[in-house]
């Protein structure tokens, strides 16, 4: 795979390797054109920021890449490998390295805050063996989220945050190498915004992820993005650092910043 330098930070640049590649991706409902030849590049350690206006075909791509939706055309490579060409179990295999954070936090409401972190654990045994126990997994996985108190409250007795911050627990407990965050703001207080923000943040720092973040929220763009790309009419309008898009002058780009 062709090596990248990546700007991780202000301070620090990587040689990096791609591990999510994208190329010239369409996919059409009916008379309309969701994606029309998008490309995109996720690489090793990196949080690529994809903005655009509602019905511009970001959860569609993102559908697409987990096997949600079967796209028209194009080319989806995860780690090196093509996904349209691979069977269901070796697209399973694919897939376990991927963690989803779902728009609404997905938690099944009959379980606690621990049954819902067993779940997966429970389908993914081979990860871990016998090297950590489900309750020191589930333990560490809820006290990065700052949420280790929460362990045995039921979903109804979480506020909206604490839900976003189950889940995005409950998706780090498998150790993905990618992370998808489906509008992960939304729907959340200003405070209770700036929180999940930083610890989207932190988890970069911390878990070394990759991690794509579909988002209309300006703010959480120019704080967790270390690229940006604007999808515009299906394509992959501009992409580039928060600061070189803030100062565009072309009015299609200028919108998003206003």
């Amino acid at each position: 795979m062709q090596e990248k330098k990546v700007n991780i930070n202000e301070n620090k640049t990587v040689e990096s390797n791609p591990v999510l590649v994208i190329k010239n991706l369409n996919k059409r409902f009916g008379e309309n054109q969701v994606l029309n030849g998008f490309n995109l590049e996720l690489y090793e350690g990196e949080n690529l920021v994809i903005m655009g206006k509602s019905g511009s075909g970001k959860s569609v791509m993102i559908k697409c890449l987990v096997g949600l939706i079967e796209p028209d055309s194009g080319s989806i490579k995860v780690m090196g490998q093509e996904i349209m060409e691979l069977n269901q179990t070796q697209f399973d295999v694919i897939r376990n390295e991927i963690g989803f954070l779902f728009q609404g936090s997905a938690l099944y409401d009959s379980m606690t805050v621990r049954e819902n972190l067993e779940f997966p654990l429970r389908h993914h045994k081979e990860r871990f063996g016998n090297k950590m126990s489900t309750t020191t997994l589930i333990e560490e996985a809820l006290t990065n989220v700052g949420l280790l108190h929460a362990i045995d409250l039921m979903p109804s007795e979480l506020s909206g945050g604490m839900k976003r911050r189950v889940a995005l627990a409950r998706t780090l407990i498998l150790k993905p190498k990618i992370i998808l965050y489906d509008e992960p703001t939304s729907g959340l207080d200003p405070i209770t915004s700036k929180e999940i923000i930083q610890l989207i943040k932190n988890i970069q720092e911390q878990y070394k992820t990759s991690s794509l973040i579909i988002t209309h929220d300006v703010d959480c763009a120019r704080v967790i993005a270390n690229r940006m790309i604007l999808l515009i009419n299906g394509v992959n309008y501009i992409e580039g650092k928060y600061d070189e898009l803030e100062k565009s002058t072309d009015e299609n780009v200028k919108a998003f910043f206003k």
